[in-house]
Parts: C-alpha cells; structure tokens; sequence
C-alpha cells in the first residue's frame, strides 16, 4: 500500500511564484458547479498551492470584470472546469477565450481543461489537454488529479504516478461505496471504522471524511459526526467543506450560536456558495424560532434569496427562499420561488436521491398540492428509511408550513402520515 510521503514525492511541487504572480492556479467555473471545485480547492490548498477563486480572493467593492481579469493575470496556471452547463455560460466563455490567449502569448502559461460530464468540447478545447471527471462526480481524485497537477506544470506525467493514482482510485470508489452501504443499513460502526482509515485515498484528501461525516448527520449520530469533524480540521486546515460540515451539524444540534460563529467567518471571508450561506441562513431561521424577532426571519429568507440568486440551478436554497416567504406570509413571492425551484427538480420522485425527492414534496405543498405532496415526501422517506435525521429536519419544515398554509385536518393527515413513525407528532 502507498504511503503519503510517496504521494508527496509523485505530486508536482508549487514552483515559486515571480514578482508579478500572486497565485499559483486560477480556477474557473459555473457556480452550478462549486461543490467539485471547492473539493478542488481544498486538495490544491492542501498540496501549498495558492488558489485564485473568486469568492475567496474578491471583497465586495471589487467589479467582477476586472477582479477576474487581474486574477487570472496574476496566476502562474490555470483550470477550466466544462460541462454541459458551462457552454451558455458567458463569463465561462470569456474566461476560457482569455486563457487561450494568455497561453498563445505566454510560454510559461498552462492551462487544463476538465469536463465533468461527457459533454462535447468547443473546437479550440479539442486541440488541448483535457481530464475527463464524469465519473468523479464527488470531487477530482487519483488519476485525473494528478493529471491535472503534472498538466499545470506543464509535464508528463510519469509511470509511477500512473500506478499510484490508479490505487488510489481504486480504493476511493470502493470505500464510497461502502460509506453508501453503511448509511442505507444504518451501520453507525461501519461508519466509524471507515474513518478510521490512514490509507491514502483518506489521507490526502477530506473526500471520504466528509462524506462519511455526512452520513453520521443523516443518521443523527451527531456527537460522532463532530468528533470526526474536529479531526479532519485539523488535519485538513485549509478545507472549506469540513467547516461547512461542523455549521451544519450544530445546526441540527440546536446550537446556532456555534453554528453561526463558523458560518459567519467564512461569509466574512467572501464565502458566498450555496452551501455555506444555506447553512448560515438556517441557522438564522434557528434563532427566529427561539427570538420570535420577525428580522432573524427576514435576514433567514434574504440569505437563502442571495444564495439563490448567485447560483440559480440550486434548488435547495430556491425551495428554502419560498419556504421562509410563505413564514413571512408572503404568499405570491412563495409561489414565484416554488415555480421556478419546480422548473430544476421536476414534479416526480428522483430515484435514489432523498432530499431532490423531498424539494419536489415541499414545491408541491407550497403550491398547496397536498395529495401530490403527500405521495412525495412517502417516496422519499421510503428512499432512505434509517436517515432519521433528514426525515425530522424534512417534517419539522412541513409542520411550520402547514401551520401558516392552514391546510383542512384530511389533507394534513395525508401529509403527516409520512413521517408517523417519527417520535414529534
């Protein structure tokens, strides 16, 4: 088996950076997309590389234009991250045209195009490099990251990182798949021994933590899911996703204060992802319920808006904007969220993914369809049986919502038969 100081040794090096460069690697993308990239970002941060990624590196004041055109001018390499939704993307396009032209121009300029799905490339992406990460929907991994490092440096890359990267691939679709098993069967210490892994694939890169730390707060094993967190932080000091994690699970802990302290600093920081502000704006509708202030309410809904508004394809910060509306009394501007959230999910149950299942519920009672909700939030519930955690987060939302919709006492039964085997009535 590898061992880190190989990876160490195989893993291209940050070369110093010249007068004029202030970040080793520009990243550019759609925000449909920041979940991968900020994986990326985490790996990159962790190998030593300094990363230009906009929501980092921007402070408010800045005009998007040119603080993206300084960046990249000041970047050593660069990556372009492609997929179906990046093609009517026009910063994307912009981006891209402006890396081409900077590597015509500059020698010492590289750059690497990754696709995440098996979209066709544009005419000029077809004469460079690519890495194709369809199958790594989780975050870059093995090979393809390592193609990615020796492809910004402008190398070949090597025989022995071939095999090693291979391993490491290996491993991490295994131990995913057995994370995926672990929670569906409800097998808390099959969790908890996966984590404790020091093999390579848990060692270089938070991937597989996080994701098992994600299954530990489906689970509702809370206190196991901050113990994992506090040791994937420190070895991974760098990574956005752990603390987004940690908000999250004290968040579900009812502790807000704590909550809102990380989520606060990485919204300070210039963090504006759906994630993190999903999470802060929660933790704001958490201290609604315990201030009544109807303010924390406001400042709940306009964070989840913001979030929906920078990254209009994500549907978890749409459904929880028409959510707060309708807590608002705010019917029609509900209405209006819930429309648009219906365009992404859909009115059908998603197979095999819980909480897009219970979004196309939630769209469905806002609108009050309530047989139609119904059925969905059942399908979901039925989707993952031993996710307590996310039925009671799911119920708890449905309640407050019916509390304000006043649904007659046969349509509530419906929708509360879902979730009777929860302990709140």
């Amino acid at each position: 088996m590898a061992t880190f100081d190989e990876w160490l040794a195989l893993a291209p090096q940050p070369q110093k950076l010249t007068d004029n460069q202030r970040w080793h690697i520009f990243l550019s993308y759609r925000s449909v997309h920041r979940p991968w990239v900020v994986q990326l970002y985490d790996i990159l941060r962790h190998l030593n590389f300094e990363v230009f990624l906009d929501q980092y590196v921007l402070a408010a004041s800045d005009t998007l234009v040119g603080g993206l055109a300084e960046g990249l001018e000041k970047s050593a390499a660069g990556v372009l991250i492609w997929s179906a939704a990046t093609q009517d993307s026009v910063w994307c396009k912009k981006e891209c045209d402006s890396m081409e032209a900077r590597a015509t121009s500059d020698q010492g300029f590289h750059y690497v195009v990754t696709t995440l799905d098996r979209v066709d490339l544009p005419h000029w992406a077809q004469q460079r490099i690519y890495i194709d990460f369809a199958d790594f929907r989780e975050g870059p991994r093995g090979t393809g990251l390592l193609k990615l490092l020796y492809g910004i440096a402008g190398k070949p890359l090597p025989a022995p990182a071939v095999r090693l990267a291979t391993e490491v691939d290996e491993e991490v679709r295994k131990a995913l798949m057995s994370i995926t098993g672990a929670l569906n069967t409800g097998d808390v210490q099959r969790l908890l021994d996966l984590s404790m892994t020091e093999t390579l694939a848990w060692i270089t890169s938070p991937l597989l933590g996080c994701n098992t730390v994600d299954a530990l707060i489906k689970l509702k094993r809370y206190d196991e899911a901050v113990k994992l967190l506090i040791s994937l932080r420190t070895r991974f000091p760098k990574a956005i996703r752990t603390q987004q994690l940690h908000g999250l699970v004290l968040a579900r802990m009812g502790e807000w204060r704590a909550a809102q302290a990380i989520l606060s600093d990485l919204e300070a920081a210039g963090e504006q992802d759906p994630e993190t502000l999903g999470i802060y704006a929660r933790t704001w509708m958490d201290r609604y319920q315990e201030s009544k202030m109807i303010n924390h309410l406001r400042r709940s809904r306009d964070l989840y808006a913001r979030a929906f508004q920078n990254a209009p394809h994500d549907y978890y910060t749409g459904i929880n904007a028409a959510s707060k509306s309708v807590f608002l009394n705010e019917i029609p501007a509900a209405t209006d969220y819930a429309n648009k959230v219906e365009t992404i999910v859909g009115t059908k149950k998603v197979d095999q993914d819980y909480w897009k299942t219970a979004t196309v519920a939630e769209v469905q009672l806002i609108k009050q369809n309530y047989r139609n909700a119904a059925e969905l939030y059942e399908a979901a519930v039925t989707m993952e049986p031993e996710s307590l955690g996310s039925h009671e987060s799911t119920w708890l939302q449905a309640r407050r919502l019916m509390d304000v919709l006043k649904p007659s006492g046969d349509d509530r039964a419906l929708v509360s038969k879902a979730f009777a085997h929860l302990p709140v009535p």
